[in-house]
């Protein structure tokens, strides 16, 4: 059963991503929405993610059929587009034009197909690609040895506590510590997969379930360095915070658990379009917001054609690259299933 209201947290997890590199790029607002911010965004995501792996195979036997259908669905979500942006962006890097992302040689680019790290916006695809295969562990725990999946949660969350988690800067072993994103994504994915196994069991109390309970989202824009309340430079921390972490799975949380799922302003057509697109908004907006910023245009202009040329070129690659190409992975699967 599709959780509408998803889409649209989807949806904006993108545009705060949009909206605060146009800010660093143009400097918008003073930069007031910038600074990092779009790790906020990124953090959704990787709540989402686990939040509906668990809720959508947790729940079905682990065998070769629904493997293969999983990996193959996950797989075709998002490895063809990451995958043709990564070469354009090595070809065009060749060639002196840095209009995607940069990858100079042969070493970054395998960098990238290994899902070891990537430039600006798709370093975030590696730790996504580490969670499939770290969520497969916890399918073959689901059907018999489900709490085993709590006691890895647990193990992991510890042991990064007592390792300093989660380091930015610094290197293990002489290799710089920003390559393992994947110790700094972890908990986000972690608390998705906990809320998505509980999803059908946990009863909420029905005075609870409000529509007021949407007004949790305006907690993300007041953990913005520039709106927040904190005055410490705990504000700046984000990755590194607990607290942020805290913050954003109550958001989570009140979305998906408290908001009715008819809510009108997350299950609405704006946000299942948004939400459709919102894997390619996410990778090309950069070189189009650079491109843009180039023109002798207000401010203004240029964010509404920012805005509109990314919302285009991603309804172009949804439309036209990727469900095509995700649609015939899945016939392929299921004609050999059928075979």
């Amino acid at each position: 059963m599709e959780i509408r209201k998803l889409n649209m947290l989807r949806g904006l997890a993108a545009l705060i991503v949009f909206f605060t590199h146009f800010s660093d790029i143009t400097h918008w607002l003073d930069g007031a929405l910038g600074g990092g911010s779009g790790a906020y965004g990124v953090m959704l995501f990787f709540l989402l993610s686990g939040f509906l792996m668990a809720y959508l195979y947790l729940g079905q036997d682990f065998n070769k059929h629904n493997f293969i259908r999983y990996f193959l669905a996950r797989a075709a979500r998002v490895l063809p587009l990451f995958f043709v942006v990564v070469f354009a962006s090595y070809f065009l890097t060749l060639m002196g034009d840095d209009s995607l992302y940069h990858i100079p040689d042969a070493s970054k680019l395998m960098g990238h197909l290994l899902f070891v790290y990537g430039d600006s916006v798709l370093w975030s695809i590696p730790p996504e690609i580490h969670f499939y295969l770290l969520f497969i562990v916890f399918w073959l725990f689901a059907h018999k040895r489900r709490g085993y999946i709590y006691l890895s949660i647990l193990a992991v969350m510890i042991a990064l506590f007592l390792t300093n988690f989660p380091r930015i800067t610094g290197d293990i072993y002489g290799v710089p510590y920003n390559y393992f994103s994947i110790l700094r994504t972890l908990p986000f994915f972690f608390v998705g997969v906990l809320f998505g196994m509980h999803y059908h069991t946990f009863n909420v109390p029905e005075y609870l379930k409000k529509h007021r309970f949407v007004l949790a989202l305006l907690l993300i824009p007041l953990m913005y360095p520039a709106f927040s309340p904190v005055t410490t430079v705990d504000k700046l921390r984000m990755w590194l915070s607990y607290e942020v972490l805290l913050v954003m799975s109550t958001v989570f949380f009140c979305v998906v658990f408290l908001v009715p799922n008819n809510n009108v302003l997350l299950a609405n057509r704006f946000g299942d379009f948004i939400g459709k697109i919102s894997y390619s908004l996410y990778l090309l907006h950069m070189p189009i917001i650079t491109k843009v910023n180039q023109l002798q245009l207000s401010i203004e202009i240029k964010l509404l054609l920012s805005l509109v040329l990314s919302v285009l070129v991603a309804f172009l690659s949804y439309q036209y690259f990727e469900r095509p190409i995700a649609n015939l992975i899945r016939r392929n699967v299921n004609f050999r299933s059928a075979s």
